[in-house]
């Protein structure tokens, strides 16, 4: 009885514990692109740094994962600075203002890229016209992006064939098997999905800077950022494109000590998460401060003002 007793007494003593456990929706990015094993790489650190707490990694998008999180449909994701911003103000392509999204951490710099088959006589947008596009679906970051380029450029959807896929892969597959000319994404560089298709085909990466005068009238956050020559096999010349800043996203009501831990991992492991995407070696947590025009979250403030990583 006494051990029946004691059994049933450790039971009862463990019964807060296991109420406390939390699972978080995390949403990432599309197949083939860096958010999704980066998001692992989040989700192993995150789990071993904070008891209790599980992460549920999700596909996702920059719009998609904004629209997420104000709606209550993941607590974390994967932003896209210049999307985020937005949103906040309530521009298309998002219905109206978002007011539950926090800014955790800025990453690194993203890179908006147009990759084309080298014979398919694409050498500016404007030769987007009667040509097919792999395009990501309506409404995220990518797709927007396009839009807003091909506008610059003087086109319309109605212009080119466009051909809406989801992932990046299904993206490669068509280009690779002359299903489609060109295709547009917005990653990390080198991206995977890119070195997939220039090891089947060679490719082109069109220079974008002609048109981002005409973008950052669109969007004022747009800046020029430079793919070094060879980074891409067959890429012989750097090209800029237009840049934006990779984010990390929270509903500002998680809990200010949950996010602050989440926030001071992060930190802590820098080196796990650039063995995934080396970009980030070296990211700060002044860096990860850098004001991109989205609220904190209290505990990712508190975090940064603890560490002298902003004033005050």
């Amino acid at each position: 009885m006494k051990l029946g007793a004691a059994l049933f007494a450790a039971a009862l003593v463990a019964l807060p514990v296991a109420a406390q456990a939390q699972t978080l929706r995390f949403m990432t990015g599309p197949q083939g692109g860096v958010w999704v094993p980066l998001g692992g790489a989040l989700k192993n650190i995150w789990e071993q740094a904070i008891p209790g707490v599980l992460i549920q990694a999700v596909p996702g998008a920059g719009v998609a994962n904004v629209r997420g999180v104000d709606e209550g449909r993941a607590q974390l994701g994967f932003g896209n600075s210049i999307s985020t911003v937005d949103g906040l103000a309530g521009r298309p392509p998002f219905p109206g203002p978002t007011r539950k999204v926090c800014h955790l951490a800025t990453l690194y710099p993203q890179y908006f890229q147009a990759v084309v088959l080298a014979d398919s006589g694409i050498n500016r947008i404007e030769d987007f016209r009667g040509k097919t596009i792999v395009i990501q679906p309506r409404g995220n970051t990518a797709e927007v992006i396009t839009q807003q380029i091909l506008q610059v450029a003087g086109l319309t959807y109605n212009d080119i064939r466009a051909s809406f896929q989801a992932s990046y892969t299904d993206a490669v597959g068509l280009l690779r098997d002359g299903n489609a000319h060109g295709f547009t994404l917005g990653t990390a560089i080198p991206a995977s999905s890119v070195m997939d298709l220039a090891s089947a085909r060679a490719i082109r990466v069109l220079d974008l800077a002609p048109y981002l005068e005409g973008l950052r009238r669109l969007n004022p956050g747009y800046v020029g950022v430079p793919i070094p020559a060879n980074t891409y096999p067959g890429q012989r010349e750097a090209v800029t494109v237009p840049g934006y800043f990779t984010h990390l996203i929270a509903a500002c009501d998680l809990p200010e000590a949950m996010v602050h831990a989440m926030v001071r991992a992060v930190a802590q492991n820098v080196e796990a998460m650039a063995a995934v995407y080396a970009g980030m070696r070296g990211l700060t947590p002044k860096e990860m401060a850098m004001d991109i025009g989205v609220p904190f979250h209290p505990g990712a403030e508190r975090f940064y003002r603890e560490v002298g990583a902003l004033g005050g």
